[in-house]
């Protein structure tokens, strides 16, 4: 099966002049190459494709492919996850990973949250702050966490994240509106242990890979698992594997959130819990990174004695179970 391999290389868009901050999301030429070997490693017949403009302009040329792995994360707008699976589900060639729906969806964190909530996923009460104007409607109890709603990697997640009452709530606000120029979530906060779940598979086939927590060390930057400790995580986090009865009702609500939310063959949810220790959905990352030495998805299989390559099959495994007039044409099928 020939598969095309769609991303947004790091390197291109700090060339362009994009900050670190602005770039993290992207990935590097190292975790390309480690995705294409894997493939190529399955059985598979990978190709490099590049970016949405990139896609496009073979698109245009009249290239075909079997099926595409998709891990383009988007530069413009709150559907720019989406943009490469529209754009290949109109060529009818299907995707690695989430719909363009789907990924629409779990961009905006508010309206994730509401569609999780309305299928009874538990989630910390929260309102969405689009202009300065509603600063003075949130009506929650301090203390309270506030985040732009669309974005990945920990961005604007830093020390002033934790309001503790209403002048540090607006202060922290108006900071976020500014710099992102999107709405920001504002979530009562919850004090709890955060736990990461990797989840593959999809629907009722969906499964836990792992519950990973993540613990805070001396040197973490303020509250949550933002920018400064993700991107620089080696002094500022333990990263540890959970199965006791709370990390197991974290895993539960991941996979609630993950099927009501229609993800599919791989990725990662983020709950933390209550003062009561009751796991909350916090967000969903359809497209987990897969960066084999650095990305939460790949701490997790590493912990459950599963090779890099061992990963990328079960999330292949899931997509060609949806699709099973190209299994004569894998080798993994």
């Amino acid at each position: 099966m020939r598969i095309g391999v769609t991303y947004d290389l790091r390197a291109d868009y700090l060339a362009e002049g994009m900050s670190e901050e602005e770039s993290a999301e992207f990935d590097s030429e190292h975790t390309i190459a480690a995705i294409c070997a894997a493939l190529g490693n399955l059985g598979y017949e990978p190709d490099r494709i590049g970016n949405v403009k990139s896609l496009t302009r073979r698109l245009a040329a009249g290239e075909r492919w079997d099926a595409v792995f998709n891990i383009c994360e988007g530069v413009k707008g709150y559907a720019r996850e989406a943009q490469v699976p529209a754009l290949l589900e109109a060529f009818d060639i299907p995707t690695v990973f989430s719909d363009p729906l789907t990924l629409a969806l779990t961009l905006d964190k508010a309206w994730a949250k509401r569609v999780a909530r309305d299928q009874g996923v538990p989630t910390p009460a929260f309102a969405l702050i689009e202009k300065p104007s509603d600063i003075a409607t949130v009506d929650l109890a301090y203390p309270v966490f506030l985040k732009p709603v669309a974005e990945g990697s920990g961005k604007g997640v830093n020390e002033r994240s934790r309001a503790n009452n209403a002048a540090e709530l607006r202060n922290t606000a108006l900071a976020l509106l500014a710099q992102f120029r999107q709405p920001v979530l504002v979530e009562e906060y919850l004090p709890g242990r955060e736990f990461t779940v990797g989840i593959t598979g999809t629907g009722e086939d969906a499964e836990v890979l792992g519950i990973m927590e993540i613990v805070p060390t001396e040197k973490a930057v303020a509250h949550g698992y933002g920018y400064e400790n993700k991107e620089h995580w080696e002094d500022k986090i333990s990263l540890r594997m959970s199965t006791d009865a709370e990390a197991m009702a974290a895993g539960e609500v991941a996979l609630q959130a993950w099927r009501a939310l229609r993800c599919r063959d791989g990725g990662r949810i983020d709950t933390r819990s209550d003062r009561n220790g009751r796991p909350q959905f916090i967000e969903v990352n359809p497209l987990a990174g897969l960066n084999p030495t650095h990305s939460d998805l790949c701490f997790i299989a590493r912990f459950k004695g599963l090779s890099y390559e061992e990963l990328i099959g079960k999330i292949m495994a899931s997509f060609v179970r949806r699709h099973p007039e190209l299994a004569s044409r894998s080798a993994a099928a």
